[in-house]
């Protein structure tokens, strides 16, 4: 068992959902009240990288964080550091690609709550960011610990643009599924089976978990109504 592997995967996905979710409130909430030219396209570019191969989106990745690029140069200038083959850059890059497994269980809960119920908050005086922390925020709880656990389960089983972006690097960049690949291709089965029924346990917790507690949170909220 890899535990150096397992605690950096455990680290970059609890920085991916620390930076990801509230951008995907805010992202969702406005996917879900509004209406603008290109809101089609916008959703259909949320959702490019669950039909596109971890590897192109790795390769795309690594083009455009390089030090080569506009990106990659002006990170390198500023932090002394570059992105690719770095921790930073993983976090980045996870945060790209779990985009839609956070805006869209947000967006679906935000479209759920009934037009009357914001109306009625805004007559009873509410302002807009009262609204949106005491009535909307625990009307769509249940989508956002959805969209938590979905990012943070994935983010620990990637592994493509893992590889591409990163590579192997020990304490850097060798997270658990890479580690998992090295035991695989040593002829390790007995770590790789470990670390593999690590992910597993987890990922079946985690769902249930996640569908037990969204179904009490959807009652209670109902029962509020």
């Amino acid at each position: 068992m890899d535990w150096q592997a397992l605690l950096l995967s455990v680290k970059l996905s609890s920085y991916t959902v620390l930076l990801l979710i509230p951008l995907a409130i805010i992202i969702g909430r406005g996917l879900a009240y509004y209406q603008f030219h290109g809101k089609s396209w916008l959703e259909a570019l949320i959702l490019v990288p669950l039909v596109l191969p971890p590897t192109v989106i790795g390769y795309y990745l690594l083009v455009g964080l390089g030090n080569q690029s506009f990106i990659g140069g002006l990170a390198e200038q500023l932090f002394g550091q570059q992105l690719v083959f770095n921790f930073s850059g993983l976090v980045i890059a996870s945060i790209i690609v779990n985009i839609p497994f956070a805006v869209q269980p947000i967006q679906r809960a935000y479209e759920a709550i009934p037009i009357d119920i914001r109306d009625a908050a805004a007559c009873c005086g509410m302002s807009r960011m009262r609204i949106f922390l005491k009535v909307e925020l625990p009307m769509v709880w249940p989508g956002v610990l959805t969209a938590l656990v979905l990012c943070f389960s994935h983010v620990l089983g990637e592994f493509g643009v893992v590889l591409m972006l990163g590579g192997n690097i020990a304490g850097e960049t060798k997270t658990i599924s890479i580690a998992i690949y090295d035991s695989v291709q040593a002829f390790d089965f007995d770590s790789a089976g470990m670390m593999s029924l690590v992910l597993l346990l987890f990922a079946v917790s985690a769902l249930a978990l996640t569908t037990s507690l969204s179904r009490r949170l959807g009652g209670l909220n109902a029962t509020q109504r």
